[in-house]
């Protein structure tokens, strides 16, 4: 690891601006349970009110790499779907206006599995963070409340993929063997 200053965002932005889509879910989630027809609304919300279908709501976030061509690389290499626990993730589409470096995946079974691309290294890597390789690339694991942000930590631009609690290994093994493909290894930065 390098003892290089690496402009980092805090961690709790980060996991704040995956966490905010399922708090928006939840707040329209309520709107739509309130409204007939109760039919559309149980195929739409699970017994939690957590919105799983339909365009999915990101905040921005600082992402000044975004829309680099390194992002965009990567946006275009990452699968149509992924497996998580035995279920089929598909693309989700992002409600507009949606941020620039942004790929989501669900279904209506499962929470969203949330990637970003063009990140500042994370404010919790430290010289003596733990990191975990996956199909050769770095991951910082940042655990939340009901779901792990992963940040790849040796690559130009900064990568985040925020998984729910139960997703599987499916997710981080595709999105590992994209960011293997077309971005270049670098070495890791702590601040």
């Amino acid at each position: 690891m390098s003892d290089k200053p690496s402009s980092g965002f805090p961690r709790a932005v980060v996991v704040v601006a995956i966490a905010l889509p399922v708090a928006l879910g939840v707040g329209a989630a309520g709107i739509a349970m309130s409204s007939p027809p109760v039919e559309e609304a149980t195929d739409e919300y699970d017994g939690q009110g957590q919105r799983r279908t339909g365009p999915l709501p990101l905040s921005s976030v600082p992402a000044p790499d975004a829309e680099s061509a390194e992002c965009a690389a990567l946006l275009a290499e990452l699968p149509e779907e992924t497996v998580s626990a035995g279920q089929t993730l598909t693309v989700r589409e992002l409600m507009d206006p949606a941020p620039a470096g942004a790929m989501a995946w669900g279904n209506a079974d499962h929470d969203p599995v949330v990637v970003r691309c063009g990140l500042g290294a994370p404010a919790d890597l430290v010289p003596t963070s733990e990191l975990v390789e996956v199909s050769g690339v770095q991951w910082l694991e940042m655990p939340g409340d009901g779901m792990t942000t992963w940040a790849a930590v040796d690559r130009p631009v900064g990568v985040a993929l925020t998984v729910p609690d139960d997703t599987g290994s499916g997710p981080i093994q595709d999105v590992s063997e994209a960011i293997s493909a077309v971005l270049e290894a670098v070495d890791v930065e702590v601040g």
